[in-house]
This record gives structure tokens, sequence and C-alpha cells, in this order.
């Protein structure tokens, strides 16, 4: 599986990893529901941290379709409410 991270790159990641990856995504639509801006940030950076320890980063040059595109850390509250509306970004 490939995932970007938005201003960063693109890793290649075990498909095993997207449960783990769920869990998180679906944490993240709750606390947009409830407006925890502090626990969001905390989610989001454990969601992104996840993906750069378990991922291997793919060489820049090279183009790949990524089957995951996962925003970047410093996202707003406001934004986040619009790309994790829903089931999130990953869907059930």
């Amino acid at each position: 599986m490939i995932i970007r991270v938005v201003n960063e790159g693109q890793y290649e990641v075990s498909d095993s990893l997207l449960d783990e990856l769920n869990k998180l995504d679906n944490e993240i639509v709750e606390l947009l529901e409830s407006s925890d801006e502090t626990r969001f940030r905390d989610v989001l950076m454990e969601f992104i941290s996840m993906i750069r320890e378990n991922g291997k980063p793919l060489d820049p040059d090279v183009i790949v379709e990524s089957d995951l595109i996962v925003p970047p850390e410093d996202l707003t509250l406001l934004e986040a409410a619009k790309i994790f509306s829903g089931e999130g970004i990953i869907p059930d």
C-alpha cells in the first residue's frame, strides 16, 4: 500500500497497518465532532508517526499513485472537519 503524507512524500506500508490506521482515523472523526483540538493534534501526529515508523520512504523522483492521502500535521481543526467527514479518510 502506498500512502502519501502531504508536504512530505510517499511511503510504502504493509496492508496490515491499515487496521491500526483506521482506528486512529475513526478517533479523529470523533474528536472533530467534540472539537477537541488538543487531542485531535495528538492523534493526527500519532497517525502520521505510525506511517513514518512503519513505512519505507519512496524516492521522491518516482511518481506512484497513492492508495491513501494523509493531510499534513499542521492541519487546522476546520480543515480537518472537511477531510475527515463521515467515515474519515479510510472507509470502514
